[in-house]
């Protein structure tokens, strides 16, 4: 519990400590991150203890990707070609055109997706969201199955 708001503590400390969703952010020094990835193991332990029921967890992740937009799955290339003008300079040197592609699945089946300059930040900002939410989802699955287990339990 001590260490739990120590955790707490330090992340209100270090305002770069919590990305949008309040989990921590890695930091460049390899002391910084352990105690980051400490953080996050006994504060996921702790939480992880309490008795929650499956709307605890329903309320939990509701609460949890309610900052998670915009969302995108797939990834983000800078890919070079040559262009359909003919003696275009560019192309003629070998140096060919640069353009970025959100790449992805849809179906099964792969698609891209041309991704203005101007607009990659944000596009790599949904993609990092569509991780976490990604992320959370596992987390929540695993929550809401041992909360359904101990609800059972409980009613035997």
């Amino acid at each position: 519990m001590i260490f739990e708001a120590w955790c707490q503590l330090t992340a209100i400390s270090d305002p770069g400590a919590l990305n949008n969703s309040g989990r921590p952010v890695l930091r460049k020094t390899p002391e910084q991150n352990v105690c980051k990835l400490l953080c996050i193991q006994v504060n996921s332990h702790i939480y992880m203890a309490k008795a929650e029921t499956p709307r605890d967890v329903r309320r939990w992740f509701a609460a949890a990707i309610r900052e998670l937009w915009p969302v995108a799955v797939g990834s983000l290339s800078l890919r070079k070609g040559p262009c359909i003008r003919p003696n275009c300079p560019t192309c003629a040197s070998g140096e060919g055109h640069s353009s970025y592609a959100l790449y992805g699945r849809r179906a099964n089946r792969r698609f891209s997706i041309y991704v203005p300059e101007k607009l990659v930040p944000e596009v790599r900002a949904a993609i990092q969201n569509g991780r976490e939410l990604q992320d959370l989802i596992n987390q929540a699955g695993v929550r809401y199955v041992s909360a359904l287990k101990r609800q059972y339990s409980q009613t035997k």
